[in-house]
């Protein structure tokens, strides 16, 4: 018998996002979504920041490629592609040791499409471009559905064998992140206040603080956000869910003074118009890869999210309850 079968109706872009910093960017910049782009892609994506600085310019998201530890920059218009993006994509790759490079619009001239080609033809295994358009459809009174549709990718791009060549690559720089974690788990199991995380081979602990949508987190990271290098860094934060960001970072933000007076020292604050999630962090560069180091920056990773703890411990638990949500599992 035969049934019935809607029509594909194609939905313009603005209809859904009026702009691209305040609608597509963080809707974009979402679990769900960025996972949707990852499957496009055939890259396994986790969210760092939105609107971050890298060298003179601001990325519309930063990721990391978790098959690689390497840096994703995305770039995205709601129009089509145009040379002050691509000048910015170029810019990011020459500041970076290792990065792929995402550029999404609504339509790809066929200019900027032979651009990103050409890069992929020069490029070796640090640098990879794709370009996408993305589009919106519907059948009848469904929601609109996003798809995204590749134009420019690297050279035999597959996930496979982007899978297995990150392998090695990966591999090394994961264990050592296994070990550090699992030093500093032992360390902050002598801890009064705090319980870490089984060790895994990310960048980041997240550490309860006694409120849903709230953690500290420990960051243990090849790339030093003071210098937009590869120096090294290691950063103790308090992070807030993307979903209250707002109210409850503004509520903090409040006491600032007297927070870091009770800290002891300035903290670095990063509301929700720097990213998603809101972080008030301290932090400090260091050489990850000596491990003869270790036992030293795992001994400030814990004094430091101990004295975060102190401070904010009530006044995370006093804060508004209209924003109770489950909390998220990535770092800030």
């Amino acid at each position: 018998m035969a049934r019935d079968l809607g029509r594909l109706q194609r939905v313009e872009l603005r209809d859904i996002w009026k702009t691209e910093a305040q609608d597509f960017t963080p809707w974009l910049a979402g679990e769900e979504n960025l996972a949707l782009l990852g499957e496009a892609l055939g890259l396994a994506l986790e969210l760092e920041a939105q609107e971050k600085e890298v060298g003179p310019f601001r990325a519309d998201i930063l990721c990391k490629d978790i098959d690689t530890d390497s840096w994703v920059l995305i770039e995205n218009q709601l129009e089509r592609t145009d040379h002050t993006h691509l000048g910015q994509l170029v810019t990011y790759a020459a500041g970076l040791d290792a990065v792929t490079l995402v550029w999404i619009a609504s339509r790809f001239t066929d200019e900027h499409r032979a651009a990103f080609d050409w890069l992929n033809n020069l490029a070796s295994d640090k640098l990879r471009c794709f370009g996408l358009e993305v589009e919106l459809w519907k059948i009848g009174d469904s929601l609109a559905a996003p798809k995204f549709n590749i134009v420019s990718k690297p050279n035999d791009w597959s996930r496979k064998a982007h899978t297995a060549s990150a392998t090695a690559a990966h591999g090394e720089s994961a264990q050592a992140r296994l070990r550090f974690w699992t030093g500093f788990a032992e360390l902050a199991s002598k801890s009064a206040v705090l319980r870490a995380q089984s060790p895994s081979t990310r960048h980041f602990m997240n550490l309860a603080i006694g409120r849903t949508g709230v953690h500290l987190t420990a960051v243990f990271s090849s790339w030093n956000n003071a210098f937009h290098d590869y120096s090294g860094e290691l950063r103790a934060s308090l992070y807030i869910n993307p979903k209250f960001a707002t109210l409850w970072y503004g509520e903090l933000e409040a006491e600032r003074t007297k927070i870091e007076q009770e800290a002891g020292e300035a903290l670095d604050w990063s509301g929700p118009a720097d990213e998603g999630a809101c972080t008030i962090s301290v932090r400090r560069g260091a050489d990850i890869t000596d491990e003869s180091d270790w036992p030293n920056q795992q001994r400030w990773l814990l004094e430091k999210l101990e004295r975060l703890h102190g401070v904010f411990a009530s006044r995370v638990k006093a804060l508004p309850a209209a924003a109770q949500s489950e909390g998220t599992e990535g770092e800030g």
